[in-house]
């Protein structure tokens, strides 16, 4: 009667036994989770999983997670009598291939953890046969043989996770159509030609890391509607689109490693007039380091939202060692005329010094006095 079983790792002969006499035994009416970890041995055939499938599906499973070591192709047919279940975890060598629309009207949450697909086909298949979709993970792994356009479409989905490493989709990419869609979350996307987000009108929230130079416009694109907003971005590989304001973006966070990120950051608050809250995160020292071209201090206007509307300045990790950092602090500091609070956090390892704390005072001096100043270890 327990409601949720975990098989972890079967590596013996006679485990996939005991796997099949407890679901036999089972008899609770719902079985709320079921957790498979399998590991290849001669014992193991797909016809076993199937069938433990199908116990769970017949108990009415509401959480399925399947982690396999070895490849097993995962036919839509399987989940024809899933209506019950609302989250589904597939992990490493799962083979997904889906002919038809399955049928997982209740299913909410939906992980794709390095498996594989038999082609475009089967993911729009998978997808659509999910209504109630609301959150959607896809982990891609660095097969090449594998779905070329990445097409989600989910008129429920309220958040997105994308993680593509791989260098080898040449001609393929990523395609959104969630009208719904509210936070967003790409960490990878090495290989693709395009990443389209075709209708996300209520979009809040985005982090866009480590993209590759082709897909960082079509996205950029894509979130002028946004309000909060985290760039992990080259500036050498990156064109803002013209026309593309981001007259909703209040929240930006910029990092700081990759090459004139400062560039980048400039850049984003041209474009955004009604920015209140500015972070910068210190990431390692990128190898290029110094700014090129003219100085912040030779820019030819201050940019709107400096002007009229930044209130919050947060910088994580503040390298006081920098002379580049330490030039775009003080342009921000002294061109946000209505800054209320500025936070500058030190890596706990860093010495205090008095050259540190001099650094530190000459900021502070660059703000008014109803700024709140805030400098700190961490």
């Amino acid at each position: 009667m327990v409601p949720r079983l975990v098989f972890a790792s079967p590596n013996q002969k006679y485990e996939d036994n005991v796997i099949s006499t407890s679901l036999v035994s089972h008899e609770a009416p719902v079985l709320e989770s079921l957790r498979l970890r399998l590991v290849r041995h001669n014992y193991m055939y797909m016809g076993d999983i199937r069938a433990w499938l199908g116990i769970a599906f017949a108990r009415h499973v509401r959480e399925l997670v399947l982690d396999v070591n070895f490849r097993v192709s995962f036919p839509g047919s399987m989940f024809c009598s899933a209506s019950s279940l609302e989250t589904l975890i597939l992990k490493n060598s799962i083979h997904v291939d889906v002919p038809c629309p399955v049928s997982m009207k209740s299913l909410k949450t939906l992980h794709l953890k390095d498996v594989t697909y038999k082609d475009d086909e089967s993911v729009r298949n998978l997808l659509s046969g999910c209504p109630s979709l609301e959150d959607l993970q896809v982990d891609r792994g660095y097969s090449i043989h594998d779905a070329k356009i990445f097409i989600i479409a989910a008129p429920s989905l309220k958040r997105l996770s994308i993680c593509d490493p791989c260098n080898g989709r040449e001609g393929g990419g990523y395609v959104i159509n969630a009208p719904c869609l509210k936070y967003l979350e790409i960490e990878m996307i090495k290989g693709c030609d395009f990443c389209l987000i075709e209708n996300s009108p209520e979009l809040v929230e985005a982090a866009i890391r480590n993209v590759s130079w082709i897909v960082n416009e079509t996205i950029l694109r894509s979130l002028k509607p946004i309000k909060r907003l985290s760039l992990n971005l080259s500036p050498l590989e990156i064109n803002c689109p013209t026309g593309t304001i981001f007259y909703q973006l209040v929240y930006l966070e910029v990092y700081t490693h990759k090459v004139e990120w400062w560039n980048l950051l400039i850049l984003m608050l041209d474009n955004s007039p009604k920015l209140q809250v500015l972070k910068i995160t210190d990431c390692l020292p990128c190898p290029y380091y110094g700014l090129v071209g003219k100085k912040l201090s030779e820019q030819e206007y201050v940019p709107e939202c400096l002007l009229s509307q930044l209130e919050t300045f947060v910088w994580k990790n503040y390298d006081w060692t920098s002379e580049e950092k330490k030039e775009v602090a003080t342009y921000i500091l002294r061109n946000a005329i209505r800054l209320k609070k500025a936070y500058f956090f030190i890596n706990r390892i860093t010495r205090k010094c008095n050259e540190l704390e001099e650094r530190l005072q000459m900021l502070k001096e660059l703000v008014s006095n109803s700024c709140h100043f805030v400098s700190k270890y961490e």
